[in-house]
């Protein structure tokens, strides 16, 4: 039990980069209280719960009415993946993902907690280790979204460094996920 819960766990703690978001959560409504960004933050959590559980119970119905298999979607997942850990290891594009006040839902919910790495993830996970493990992991992985904590214990510095190590990792989900769809699909 204990080996199918980290076998779930471990992708999609690596998915959802909960020390990666909270530098991103750092920079997002900067200009807000405190209070005002603690509630914008869990909204975001919230919202991506929401979206990852309803794409547990959907994603297949929805891929089947569009044509799109759990392969096709495995490449198309790590292509962005691929994209974003690539971004985020060379340090490419704009530090302040929005400099709105209103960030919960969009970007803090979907796409940056529940994004392609997670969907693809529990897609797979269901299929792999099941939904009750899969549900669980995601609840304990959403769980470390918890800024405060982080930010006092590693600091921004440590903050970045770990961020670089999740984004290498990311980088080979990545590649993982468009080899395992790429055989699949040829299969």
């Amino acid at each position: 039990m204990i080996e199918k819960f980290f076998l779930a766990f471990i992708p999609i703690f690596v998915a959802v980069d909960p020390i990666g978001l909270v530098a991103i959560f750092m920079g997002l409504g900067t200009s807000a209280s405190g209070e005002y960004r603690k509630r914008q933050g869990y909204l975001g959590i919230f919202t991506a719960l929401c979206v990852a559980i309803g794409f547990i119970f959907l994603g297949k119905i929805i891929f089947a009415a569009l044509g799109i298999t759990v392969a096709d979607f495995q490449v198309a997942g790590g292509l962005i993946l691929l994209g974003l850990a690539g971004r985020e290891l060379l340090g490419l594009g704009p530090h302040d993902r929005g400099g709105s006040d209103e960030f919960g839902i969009v970007p803090l919910g979907m796409p940056l907690i529940a994004g392609p790495a997670l969907l693809t993830a529990l897609l797979v996970l269901v299929d792999t280790v099941g939904l009750l493990f899969t549900l669980v992991s995601l609840l304990v992985a959403i769980a470390f979204c918890n800024a405060e904590r982080f930010t006092r214990w590693m600091g921004k510095q440590g903050l970045r460094g770990v961020s670089k190590i999740i984004a290498l990792l990311l980088a080979a989900i990545a590649v993982s996920l468009i080899r395992r769809g790429w055989h699949a699909a040829a299969s």
